[in-house]
């Protein structure tokens, strides 16, 4: 019997130093939080999301060309839509110069992920800005709904507009929202992408004296109210219930 519980004892010291190399702290790769990171919010936490989109080209003329795409999402919307306002502004009646600039390469911005900013100068006297604004905000309920301002930008569908300055398309492919403009007189062009979890901001500038803006702005509210324990415990079978799916 004594021989039994000196082997126990002799058992649970060898295995000491196995069970501390378990819970022994280990650093994760960058690879693997990456695919942690933003991944979860409780549920009826996010009481509203929105998304703008502003580009606008300003020639050397003093035109401008421009489009706003914006979006509001709630518990009350019944489906999301992009709504585009153009922005058209004469110049004072000059004659735009012609762009002399070259800038070659670039085909492999068109596969990048994530966000991407990117400005190419050929030129003098340019200004061009791309930012991204990521606005949360905590609140009790959700902001009044505003009315939607512009023409309605279905899937599929394109939005056009020019003046001196140049020309613009507002498009929607079904995944995303692309702003385009291409400046005339060979001054250069700008794009604006939300598409497939990545945003792109590209301005090429081929002349002189523009001024390039590519704004998007992401506004989240959230549920200031702590939830009840009724329902943190729903929320928690909710998490379990994604075992069965693999997570």
């Amino acid at each position: 019997m004594k021989t039994s519980i000196w082997l126990a004892v002799l058992c649970l010291a060898t295995s000491l130093p196995t069970q501390a190399e378990i819970f022994k702290p280990i650093e994760l790769k960058d690879q693997e939080l990456a695919n942690l990171r933003g991944r979860y919010v409780m549920p009826g936490r996010i009481i509203s999301f929105g998304v703008v989109m502003t580009s606008t080209w300003k020639a050397n003329d003093g035109s401008l060309i421009g489009a706003r795409s914006s979006m509001q999402v709630q518990q009350s919307t019944i489906k999301p839509q992009f709504y585009v306002s153009m922005i058209n502004e004469k110049g004072d009646g000059s004659t735009p110069s012609q762009g002399t600039g070259s800038v070659t390469g670039g085909n492999g911005l068109n596969t990048t992920a994530g966000a991407t900013q990117v400005v190419r100068a050929a030129g003098d006297n340019n200004s061009a800005y791309n930012n991204v604004d990521i606005n949360v905000a905590k609140a009790d309920q959700a902001p009044v709904a505003q009315q939607p301002q512009g023409q309605p930008l279905t899937p599929g569908s394109t939005l056009t507009g020019s003046n001196e300055a140049g020309s613009l398309s507002v498009s929607s492919t079904g995944t995303g929202v692309q702003l385009n403009i291409v400046a005339n007189n060979n001054q250069g062009s700008t794009t604006q992408r939300l598409a497939q979890g990545g945003l792109m901001q590209n301005t090429t500038l081929l002349g002189s004296g523009n001024v390039v803006r590519n704004i998007t702005s992401l506004n989240v509210v959230m549920r200031d109210n702590v939830p009840t324990t009724a329902a943190l415990n729903g929320n928690l079978d909710q998490l379990k219930g994604l075992r069965t799916s693999g997570f």
